[in-house]
């Protein structure tokens, strides 16, 4: 629980960087699996690049599901950790845990009984369906993992245990490298799979950082995993967690599934501008890195002053919040310039010409895209939720990616027929398109709120 006031600069600062620090080890680890899969399915082919590229997309829909329980979970164990109840926090644990178990087993199943229809839906090039499809059998395991895994470590960072969320997660990563070595290229007597070891990989990787969990939790943790918490009733929790978690989830689904859209788009363009993208996905991820882990740690530090009621002091450090962000969205911008020449010179070994031209230009894009994202990650994933306000970020993407994003990229790539490079550029002023109402609704302050009860059980 916090003690101390946060309107001193130094304060405010030292408990965001503590925060900040290892989150960014974690999103850097998370980075660093992303670019050794593109690194070693490189030795493969450009196919199994692109196959993975586009059936990852896929797995991004089902994590922004569980990105968006965890924030409901996040926004009331934030707020009740400031306010010392931590029987509400475990609680709130069973019911998001409710929901992401029943997700994922669907997810997982669709995965691996029609792989193939779901490559359909992102490619229509033969080779990449069969590569990517048996990529997703492997995969499907995993699924469920992290069904349970992430709701418990989202809870974790919430209540500020973000040293021992982050080292679970370093644990998972590095497993996932190593063995993405071993089922890639069939090392040590393991069978060479390809791309479809990457998914194996990453299932028994997944399965070793849930086994983890359990022992965490049982050795030490102050937050327990424990699945009978799914069978606790609290109906006014319940009813919070739902009305929060609804727009975040809409919200995240929403954006995740546009998202998809975009790579719909770009992989009826050929498999040039697919693998092109495969590799500024991993730039802009390292780019995005301190910015991500600035929305999640500014997030969960406004969640605990808001949850003691001290608003004006939540206000301040808001403000704070915000000068950082940018800072951190040009250092984004700066770590994908000084990545070009790196990435330009080891992709030339195994994409086309015409790929490369894409890759140059769609790097250089990038350079301004995550300021845009930068600022509105922070305020609507890290900010607006941390005051119980999870429906502007929904309403605002819904309108925006599905009313301008994706109609754009569909009428400038099937309709104008425009070249790949102005369909992607037009892609990406999504995010500054959003700009006007997202920085109006920060500077209403209509976003902080106090969501905690009092007197929470004894009115059960």
């Amino acid at each position: 629980m916090l003690q101390k006031n946060l309107t001193g600069k130094r304060t405010f600062y030292e408990r965001i960087f503590k925060l900040v620090l290892p989150i960014v080890i974690q999103n850097l680890l998370s980075s660093a699996v992303s670019s050794a899969d593109v690194i070693m399915l490189n030795y493969v082919g450009q196919s199994a690049i692109s196959a993975v590229s586009l059936a990852s997309q896929y797995a991004n829909i089902l994590f922004m599901v569980f990105y968006g329980l965890g924030t409901g979970a996040t926004i009331l164990c934030a707020q009740y950790y400031g306010k010392g109840n931590l029987e509400a926090i475990q609680v709130v644990e069973g019911i998001a845990l409710r929901f992401s178990t029943v997700i994922s087993v669907v997810f997982c199943g669709t995965a691996l009984l029609v792989p193939d229809m779901l490559m359909r839906l992102f490619t229509n090039d033969a080779e990449l369906i069969a590569v990517g499809a048996s990529y997703l059998r492997f995969m499907s395991v995993s699924y469920l993992c992290c069904g349970i895994a992430e709701v418990y470590l989202a809870i974790l960072r919430s209540v500020e245990q973000v040293v021992i969320s982050t080292a679970l997660n370093v644990l998972a990563f590095s497993l996932n490298i190593i063995l993405n070595a071993v089922f890639i290229f069939g090392l040590f007597g393991a069978p060479r799979l390809g791309a479809a070891g990457v998914g194996l990989a990453t299932s028994v990787s997944r399965l070793v950082e849930l086994i983890a969990c359990f022992a965490v939790s049982r050795a030490k943790s102050t937050i327990k995993l424990n699945l009978r918490y799914m069978f606790v009733s609290n109906r006014l929790l319940f009813k919070d967690f739902v009305r929060l978690s609804l727009p975040a989830l809409g919200n995240d689904i929403v954006w995740s599934v546009a998202f998809a859209m975009y790579s719909v788009v770009m992989g009826h363009m050929g498999t040039d501008a697919v693998a092109a993208n495969s590799f500024v996905v991993v730039v802009r991820n390292f780019g995005t890195i301190l910015c991500f882990g600035m929305a999640n740690a500014g997030g969960i530090l406004l969640g605990n002053v808001i949850g003691e009621n001290k608003i004006e002091e939540a206000r301040d450090a808001a403000k704070k919040l915000m000068k950082l962000t940018v800072i951190s969205g040009a250092v984004g911008g700066l770590i994908v310039i000084a990545a070009m020449p790196i990435v330009l010179n080891y992709a030339s070994s195994s994409l086309s010409a015409q790929a490369m031209h894409y890759l140059k230009y769609m790097l250089w894009i990038n350079t301004y895209y995550i300021m845009g994202a930068a600022v509105n990650t922070t305020l609507i994933a890290g900010a607006f939720r941390a005051g119980g306000d999870s429906r502007f970020g929904f309403i605002c993407d819904t309108i925006v990616m599905w009313c301008y994003g994706v109609p754009l990229g569909f009428l400038a790539a099937f309709v104008l027929k425009l070249p790949v490079m102005w369909v992607y550029f037009l892609l990406c002023t999504d995010e500054f398109a959003k700009w006007p109402w997202v920085l109006r609704h920060y500077r209403s302050g209509r976003w902080l709120n106090n969501i905690t009860r009092d007197e929470l059980f004894q009115k059960e």
